[in-house]
């Protein structure tokens, strides 16, 4: 139910309370009269060296999330989004089908927003004025176990990942320390003969490294977070454009 801020729309966003960027930057893209409210997944900052202990940061966060949700509907959201990555892209297109599925009878109906079919539907907007995007170039802040499911993912929805690269970084809070200049290296890396660059992970603050980079590759570069709020406001009718976050927010 829309109040007197949120009189268009009041997103209910669920994300781990170790992710720092996915707030600000949802935030920087909300337009008038849409409201942000953040309801956070309590996980502790464990450290991350191979793919067991990645496993454990997972599973914590999946212990939580549906608690998480639980607090994030008493303030009867209009859409809940999920600030989210990993998990929205396990086990591949099945996995995904089946989050979404247990997500919105966890909200009693109310959509539900992932990060990897907001992606998918980022790219098929791009493709409404552009060639066919097929080949693509990712990168992430997982161990190898993480990027492995979001390979399965985009293979499952008829991509070929040609290249990607996970950053290991060293705990879920520290992924928001992975500075501009890094990232910006990351994308250059994985942008070789792919047709679009994906960025995964809701705590790497990619939004303005993506923007910037799509402008100098001169082919799209998709953000997590800006696909994921671009898809929430576009399933929710809010059709505000709006520069500095690619040509995503600005032209689709």
């Amino acid at each position: 139910m829309p109040d007197s801020l949120g009189h268009r729309m009041k997103f209910a966003v669920v994300a781990p309370s170790t992710n720092t960027s996915v707030q600000p930057e949802y935030d920087d893209m909300r337009p008038r009269g849409v409201t942000n409210h953040f309801a956070r997944i309590a996980i502790p900052d464990t450290k991350v060296l191979d793919d067991d202990s990645f496993m454990v940061m997972l599973n914590n966060i999946r212990a939580a999330t549906e608690d998480t949700v639980d607090v994030a509907m008493s303030m009867d959201p209009g859409c809940v989004v999920m600030g989210m990555s990993a998990e929205t892209f396990w086990d591949g297109a099945e996995g995904a089908e089946r989050l979404h599925k247990r997500m919105v009878e966890r909200s009693k109906g109310v959509p539900v927003i992932m990060g990897s079919t907001a992606v998918d539907s980022a790219i098929k907007a791009y493709e409404t004025v552009s060639a066919p995007i097929r080949k693509l170039g990712i990168l992430t802040p997982y161990a190898p176990v993480g990027d492995a499911n979001v390979k399965k993912f985009f293979e499952d929805q008829g991509y070929e990942v040609v290249n990607i690269i996970g950053l290991k970084s060293p705990s879920p809070m520290m992924i928001a320390h992975e500075g501009k200049q890094k990232l910006k290296r990351t994308a250059i890396a994985v942008s070789e003969g792919v047709d679009a660059i994906i960025q995964c992970g809701t705590n790497l603050a990619f939004a303005e490294v993506a923007a910037i980079a799509e402008f100098w590759l001169e082919k799209p570069v998709i953000a997590i977070n800006t696909a994921t709020y671009w898809h929430a406001l576009r399933t929710m009718g809010i059709n505000d454009q709006m520069d500095g976050f690619g040509r995503l927010l600005s032209e689709f």
